[in-house]
C-alpha cells in the first residue's frame, strides 16, 4: 500500500479547494515556468489571475476581499507549489504583507491596501535585510526622517534579497526612525513604489536556484513616505511587528519543506521503477530500496509534526520555539531527503531538465531565509 502523506488537518472542503489550487497550478502557472526562469520573474498577469480566481490571500476575512478561510487553505497553495518546485509565485510572502496589515495596520490601511493584495492588482513584498544587516535586524541603516511639518519622512537606504522585489507595488519597508533606540528605534512604513520618485528596484539577483523569483535589490534616494503611511500610526513598533508574525513565516517554511520532500520522493519512486541497470529496474538493489525507506520514513515523520504545528497555528497556540524547531528541522531534513533522491538519478539528477536537480538547487536558500537555522537553534536553546 502507498504511504499516504495527506495532512491529517485536511477536510473534503480543503481537497475541493485543493482540486481548485491545482487546476490553476497546471494551467496558469506550470506552462510559462521555463520562460519564467529565464526572464527571473513570473510577471503580474498570473497574480491578477490567481486574485480572480480567489487563489491569494485565502485566510484574510471576506470583509478585505480575502477568502475569509484560515492557515490551511494558505497550506494548500504552498504545498501544491512545493512539491512540484514551483518557486517564481511567491504568493506566501504576499500573505505575510497582508497578515502585517491585518495584525498591525490601522482601519485606514487595511482598508486601502488588503482589497488590492487579495485582487493581485498590487504584488507585495517586506524588506528587511540590507547589504550589512541580515539575522541581525538591529544593524540595519536604512533611515526614514520625519519633516518638521510630520506630514512625511525621507527614506535613504538600500535593501537586498527582497523576495518579488521586482513586480512588486506594495513594499513594508524596515526602517530605523531613531538610530539612537536600538530595536525600539526601528518602525515599518507601507511603500506604493508606482511612479514614485527617488525609489529603484536595482537588478533580479542571479542565484543558484529559484531562478523563477524576482529577488531583487531595492534603493531609496530621499523617498518621501506620508506620515500617514506608517504600520499601525506610532513609531518604535516595527520589531514587536516582525517578531509577532514570526511563527506564521516560520511554520510555512517548514511546511514548504515537507511538501517538497514529498514530490522529491515521488518522483524517484517513478523514476527507480522505469530507469534500469544492469538489466533490471534500479528501484530492485537493495541499496536503493533501503534509501527509500530512509527517506520515506523521515518524510512521514516531518508530515507529522509539522501538520500538528499547523493545527496549532490554527488554533493559535503554536508558539515561537516550535515554529522555529518546524523551520529549522523541516528545512535540514528537505535538504537531506533531496540529495540522497537525485543520487537515485545518477547523472540525470544533475540535469536541470529534472525536477529533482531543480529540488536540490532550490531547497538550499530554506535553510537561510526566515532567519537562519543557526539563529533558530539559538531561539529554541534559550527556552532549554
Amino acid at each position: 500500500m502507498p504511504i499516504d502523506f495527506r495532512p491529517a488537518w485536511s477536510t473534503p472542503e480543503l481537497e475541493t479547494y485543493r482540486d481548485t489550487v491545482i487546476r490553476f497550478i497546471h494551467t496558469e502557472v506550470q506552462p510559462d515556468d521555463e520562460a519564467a526562469r529565464k526572464r527571473g520573474n513570473v510577471g503580474h498577469a498570473l497574480w491578477r489571475k490567481a486574485g480572480s480566481l480567489g487563489l491569494l490571500c485565502a485566510d484574510i476575512p471576506e470583509e478585505f476581499g480575502g477568502g475569509g478561510g484560515d492557515f490551511r487553505h494558505e497550506a494548500v497553495m504552498y504545498e501544491e507549489l512545493s512539491r512540484r518546485s514551483l518557486t517564481g509565485f511567491n504568493s506566501s510572502v504576499h500573505t505575510i504583507v497582508a497578515h502585517y496589515l491585518l495584525n498591525h495596520g490601522t482601519a485606514a490601511q487595511r482598508a486601502k491596501y488588503l482589497p488590492r493584495l487579495c485582487s493581485g492588482e498590487l504584488v507585495s513584498a517586506i524588506a528587511m535585510t540590507e547589504p550589512g544587516a541580515g539575522s541581525d535586524l538591529q544593524g540595519m541603516r536604512t533611515r526614514a526622517t520625519l519633516s518638521a511639518d510630520k506630514t512625511h519622512y525621507a527614506v535613504n537606504g538600500s535593501k537586498t534579497f527582497i523576495t518579488n522585489g521586482y513586480l512588486a507595488g506594495l513594499v513594508l519597508l524596515c526602517v530605523k526612525t531613531d538610530p539612537t533606540q536600538g530595536a525600539r528605534g526601528t518602525s515599518i512604513l507601507i511603500v506604493e513604489t508606482a511612479n514614485l520618485p527617488g525609489y529603484k528596484v536595482g537588478r533580479v539577483l542571479d542565484k543558484i536556484g529559484m531562478k523563477a523569483q524576482d529577488t531583487s535589490e531595492l534603493f531609496f534616494d530621499d523617498v518621501r513616505i506620508a506620515a500617514d503611511n506608517l504600520l499601525g500610526g506610532a513609531e518604535g513598533q516595527g520589531f514587536f511587528q516582525l517578531m509577532g508574525d514570526l511563527p506564521y513565516e516560520r511554520l510555512i517554511i517548514g511546511l514548504s519543506a515537507v511538501a517538497a520532500m514529498e514530490g522529491a520522493l515521488e518522483a524517484t519512486l517513478a523514476y527507480v521503477r522505469e530507469r534500469k541497470a544492469f538489466g533490471q529496474p534500479v528501484g530492485d538493489f537493495q541499496n536503493t530500496k533501503f534509501k527509500l525507506a530512509e527517506v520515506a520514513t523521515i518524510t512521514k515523520v516531518a508530515r507529522t509534526f509539522i501538520d500538528d504545528c499547523v493545527v496549532k497555528l490554527v488554533a493559535g497556540t503554536l508558539d515561537t520555539v516550535t515554529a522555529s524547531m518546524a523551520k529549522s528541522w523541516a528545512s535540514d531534513m528537505q535538504c537531506k531527503v533531496v540529495d540522497e533522491c537525485l543520487q537515485l538519478f545518477g547523472g540525470y539528477g544533475y540535469m536541470n531538465e529534472y525536477l529533482i536537480g531543480r529540488m536540490y538547487v532550490d531547497a538550499r536558500v530554506q535553510r537561510i531565509y526566515g532567519g537562519t537555522n543557526e539563529i533558530m537553534k539559538e531561539v529554541i536553546s534559550r527556552a532549554l
